[in-house]
């Protein structure tokens, strides 16, 4: 297992190409259908894959969280996938992949790990209702591979949202209202329903208008109508749309690619771009730069995101018309 994740690093490269890979696993059979489902988790997160170690039980964790394993001297968390999902039954789950997501180490029990798949962001669909339905909206993504294998990319943030059970009200206690809010628009996308929550949050509290996207095509849909709008009204996208905030991972088109069709676009001109993206390593920070992103902010801090969008909404409007 030591061999599938020793190049990790090198598929950084993979960003601003609109591809991605993903790390296939099953999590035993489900009870209701008969099958073994493939799931999948985003290469970029993941940073081992290991045999599951002693793991110590931790008091008043929910039922999915089965305790505490101790990696290099940290205590981390470990989620029972399986369980959280509701499939595999009493199915042996000896292996551990080992996450890290925006900043914490957690792992995730699994019952084996396939392969690494390597796709482009365009075969990866918007999962249909139903299954959004009966998945609980854990499923951002989906993808259909030889001999009718169905793959589903999770949403690690709903996962570690629903299992540490953490309450985040206090994290906008501080942000105030803009004085002008109501006369901003902000687009954002992002494939999360956990991280879209927490966005329109923090632009509720702004006191901002929005227009929100579940992923990259669905956002430059949104943005080539506005322009269209704008266009026909004589008047510059520039006057109508504040900002752009856009997630990295989303599934047909994702962030960086997003970002490069806005820049490219001179009916953008004007126009800030914002990634928001639980990947804050410095190498994606440094791809974001180069397809022209204007700022960078981790995701779930929502105080830095405000601040971040307050300065850019200010600059842009105080900024000196051109001649």
């Amino acid at each position: 297992m030591s061999e599938l994740l020793k190049n990790i690093d090198a598929r950084t490269r993979l960003a601003g190409t609109n591809k991605l890979e993903i790390l296939l696993f099953t999590l035993g059979t489900d009870q209701n259908t008969g099958r073994r489902e493939t799931f999948g988790i985003n290469v970029f997160k993941v940073r081992e894959v290991m045999r599951t170690p002693a793991i110590t039980a931790a008091p008043e964790m929910p039922s999915s969280v089965v305790g505490m394993v101790s990696l290099r001297g940290a205590l981390v968390p470990v989620v029972d996938l399986a369980r959280y999902v509701g499939v595999g039954g009493d199915t042996p789950r000896d292996i551990m992949i080992v996450t890290e997501y925006n900043g914490h180490t957690q792992g995730f029990l699994v019952e084996a790990v396939d392969t690494i798949l390597r796709l482009d962001w365009s075969q990866m669909r918007v999962p249909p209702d139903m299954l959004t339905a009966n998945m609980g909206g854990l499923v951002t993504a989906v993808t259909e591979l030889p001999e009718n294998r169905l793959v589903m990319l999770l949403d690690v943030e709903k996962v570690l949202s629903e299992t540490t059970r953490y309450d985040d009200s206090h994290m906008f206690k501080d942000i105030t209202p803009l004085e002008d809010g109501g006369e901003h628009l902000v687009l954002f996308a992002d494939d999360s329903s956990v991280a879209r929550k927490q966005i329109c949050q923090t632009l509720d509290v702004l006191g901002v208008r929005y227009i929100s996207a579940i992923n990259g095509r669905r956002a430059w849909d949104e943005l080539k109508l506005l322009a269209a709008q704008a266009e026909a009204a004589g008047r510059k996208v520039s006057d109508t749309l504040s900002l752009v905030l856009t997630d990295v991972e989303m599934p047909e088109m994702d962030g960086y690619i997003l970002t490069r069709n806005i820049k490219a676009d001179p009916r953008f001109e004007g126009v800030p771009v914002v990634m928001h993206s639980s990947l804050s390593g410095t190498s994606n920070q440094q791809l974001g730069k180069s397809v022209g992103v204007d700022e960078y902010v981790p995701k779930f801090e929502p105080q830095r995101l405000s601040q971040t969008l307050r300065r850019l909404i200010n600059r842009n409007v105080t900024a000196p018309v051109r001649k």
